[in-house]
């Protein structure tokens, strides 16, 4: 069986409630799928996910891991910071992305400023054992 990602543009959630995002991406979680969020939820909607999925943890389901990538561009002249506020204000929480995925093929996300590490259990190994 084989690792699925499934990207979800910011279009497909822009037009839904906190409520449906978190519906959205949990059901993706939940088909152990990894998901790659075009944007950001808001503050909100993160802890409202992390306290959804803990009231869903089960023997079948047992929890997401959650990352946040966001581009925060240093030592930016004068014009630029303007033009990059600007393009916040349009764009609000398209950019950066967030990935989401089940704990169990998921066991680790490290950031840092030039990359990203998803670390993932072989799942088949898992399933062999438990025979």
């Amino acid at each position: 069986m084989g690792l699925t990602i499934q990207f979800i543009p910011y279009v497909e959630i822009e037009n839904l409630s906190s409520l449906g995002r978190i519906k959205k991406i949990l059901n993706a979680v939940k088909e152990d799928k990894i998901v790659l969020l075009q944007g950001r939820l808001k503050k909100e909607e993160e802890a409202e996910l992390i306290k959804t999925t803990m009231e869903e943890i089960n023997s079948e389901f047992t929890g997401i891991e959650l990352a946040v990538i966001y581009p925060e561009p240093h030592n930016l002249d004068f014009f630029r910071k303007v033009k990059n506020n600007f393009i916040n204000a349009l764009l609000g929480d398209r950019q950066g992305l967030t990935i989401v995925g089940p704990a169990t093929i998921v066991k680790e996300i490290k950031k840092d400023p030039n990359k990203i590490q998803l670390f993932t259990e072989d799942s088949s190994k898992k399933r062999r054992k438990k025979k």
